[in-house]
């Protein structure tokens, strides 16, 4: 069987080589990186969310019977393609739980205490120092909102409350048994972004939770308050967060994520792309304004970047190939959730 592994990070490959020793492996950079002949031929695609399943990749894989993508969301992969051209699409729904929940708190700490725009100032000159620029405060105390109480969330919850924070949280579906044995409370979504001094995100990107954070609930946010996006960035309305911003409602963000992110990173590409739409270019630019913004931190999508995850990632995988080519596939992607 042909598998083509986009991406894979050093090292990977020779997990996967081992794995399944019987099977022919392609890795690549992209679906593009070999011939039309040895595309024709590909049974199993495997990626990361950093590339896109368009149709197009899809009509150029024509014996593609699986996409195993190396993530818990697919919002990358065009499942309604997928599924009209009789395709499996499998995911890792749970990776690096604690991992993710100690980001936002790296994230946490540097909005805090002001970390990052501190450094930045001091290399750009180390005798103009002014200790009354970088006043941050404590989070003991300090109420976390949490918005989205699944795997990664629980592991927020317990750090926040291991540093002595109060813990609000809203889910669709509360564990309450959860919240009893760990001192907090689930409450309305209203309530959580009304009282509280920093609100993180946890859900996945559905339909219904695209733009979450839009201009209504932004402006429901405590005034002076921060927010905290690890999850997906199509979760919070870019325009919206830049507005929220400048009018000092909120006083800072740390992001993890964007909307409209792939576009972003690579945005040279739209110069040439006439199909792009005036959202997208609006979205693009809301992107930069946000970079530009001192009480801003912005990084690459890298919340779940350790050995540890990255190893959990790859040995699920491998598990819902096989499974998948023992014709009992595990993991497997609802389509009517994306």
């Amino acid at each position: 069987m042909n598998i083509m592994y986009l991406r894979p990070y050093p090292g990977e490959m020779d997990l996967i080589a081992e794995s399944l020793p019987e099977h022919t492996i392609h890795a690549v950079e992209d679906v593009w990186d070999i011939s039309e002949e040895g595309r024709s031929n590909i049974t199993i695609l495997s990626v990361f969310v950093d590339y896109k399943v368009t149709s197009d990749v899809l009509d150029a894989l024509p014996a593609c019977k699986l996409i195993a993508t190396r993530s818990a969301g697919f919002d990358h992969i065009d499942t309604k393609s997928a599924h009209d051209r009789g395709i499996t699409v499998v995911r890792v729904p749970h990776y690096g739980t604690r991992t993710v929940a100690e980001y936002v708190f790296a994230l946490l700490f540097s909005l805090s205490r002001q970390a990052y725009s501190a450094y930045i100032d001091l290399q750009k000159s180390n005798s103009a120092v002014n200790m009354n620029l970088y006043e941050g405060f404590d989070l003991a105390g300090k109420t976390l909102g949490v918005v989205g109480v699944g795997a990664i969330g629980k592991n927020v919850c317990q750090i926040a409350l291991g540093i002595g924070m109060k813990v609000l949280a809203y889910d669709a579906y509360p564990d309450q048994d959860f919240a009893m044995e760990n001192g907090f409370t689930f409450t309305s979504l209203e309530k959580v972004l009304t009282e509280s001094d920093i609100v993180t995100l946890h859900v996945p990107s559905l339909p219904e939770t695209y733009h979450l954070m839009g201009e209504g609930n932004l402006a429901l946010m405590k005034k002076g308050s921060y927010l905290i996006n690890t999850a997906r960035g199509n979760i919070i309305d870019t325009k919206a967060l830049v507005l929220a911003l400048k009018s000092e409602n909120l006083a800072g963000a740390a992001l993890d994520v964007l909307e409209g992110e792939l576009e972003f990173y690579h945005e040279d590409h739209l110069l040439t792309d006439n199909a792009a739409h005036s959202e997208l270019w609006q979205q693009l630019i809301a992107n930069h304004v946000l970079l530009d913004m001192p009480n801003v931190i912005v990084t690459p999508h890298i919340a779940f970047n350790t050995k540890e995850a990255k190893r959990e990632i790859t040995e699920t995988t491998l598990a819902n190939l096989n499974a998948w080519i023992k014709e009992t596939p595990i993991n497997t992607v609802n389509y009517e959730h994306n």
